[in-house]
């Protein structure tokens, strides 16, 4: 009996002696999760290391609890990283709870695991609100907003100004480009808001209210118009002094450029005649035929 509890102090005092030795886990672990970007963020071990420190991350979730009988799954972007975060954004690709852990390394030596405090839900994620810019094309309104999660919408709502209880709300997909809401009334101010939406219960903020004027059909084809005219304007114009310019060269030539006859020395006053060979008369002589 006394030997048993002799082994077990022995064994007792092993591991106290090991862990005495072992590298103080990181600490002050938590997730920075911002419109569905989540981070693990962590402090280095208060202990000094001869060489850089590495870190490894681990996540448990349902599937892995109940499935895979309660394992663990290696972050495949933060195993041995210096680094003290882990971007795990692909990695929980599930609305399910998550728990996540963290270890240190030093040369040969190892910390013990350090877990999150809680649970994460990627569903927890702080939304902030979308940016939205808001354009007027003839009696309709084009929204489009940027900066939207992969995995949530926007709701667009637009007012008639002065009006507000008579709202209507439409919703943008993260991956349709622009909002296109037509016939609007002419001569009338319109207002529009959005908010980053991931559930029913679930929202950003809403973006500073934009208001525009609906202008009409009519204003569009009259600032299609106006440009057209002009550079029809100018091009008539440009042609006008170009044709006045080359039917008035000969003239404005003559006028303002004198030509100046070549000195004597230059003048030659030679009379060459090339003599002709005379034809010779051609002989002729009688011949009588009998």
């Amino acid at each position: 009996m006394m030997m048993m509890m002799m082994i077990i102090m022995m064994m007792a005092l092993l591991d106290i002696t090991n862990y005495a030795w072992m590298l103080p886990p990181p600490s002050h672990v938590f997730m920075e999760s911002v419109d569905m970007r989540h981070v693990l963020r962590w402090s280095p071990p208060q202990a000094p290391c001869n060489t850089t420190v590495l870190y490894s991350v681990q996540f448990q979730g349902e599937f892995e609890l109940t499935i895979l009988n309660d394992s663990w799954v290696n972050a495949a972007e933060c195993r041995l990283t210096p680094d003290t975060e882990c971007d795990l954004t692909f990695d929980l690709g599930s609305d399910s709870d998550y728990n996540l852990r963290i270890k240190a390394q030093c040369e040969s030596q190892t910390s013990p695991w350090t877990n999150l405090n809680c649970l994460f839900n990627r569903k927890h994620t702080i939304l902030t609100a979308p940016k939205m810019a808001v354009t007027t094309v003839g009696d309709a309104l084009q929204v489009s907003v940027d900066e939207l999660p992969a995995t949530a919408a926007a709701t667009v709502r637009v007012w008639k100004k002065g009006h507000e209880l008579q709202t209507s709300v439409y919703m943008m997909p993260a991956e349709e480009e622009q909002l296109h809401v037509a016939a609007l009334q002419e001569g009338s101010v319109y207002c529009v808001s959005a908010q980053t939406v991931l559930d029913t219960h679930h929202h950003s903020s809403s973006t500073d209210t934009q208001c525009v004027s609906i202008r009409g059909p009519d204003t569009v084809w009259k600032r299609m118009t106006t440009p057209t005219v002009i550079i029809f304007i100018m091009a008539g114009f440009l042609l006008a002094v170009f044709w006045s310019i080359i039917h008035r060269h000969s003239e404005f030539c003559q006028k303002y450029f004198h030509k100046e006859p070549p000195p004597r020395s230059l003048q030659f006053d030679w009379n060459i005649q090339i003599p002709g060979s005379r034809k010779e008369a051609e002989l002729c002589e009688l011949v009588s035929v009998v």
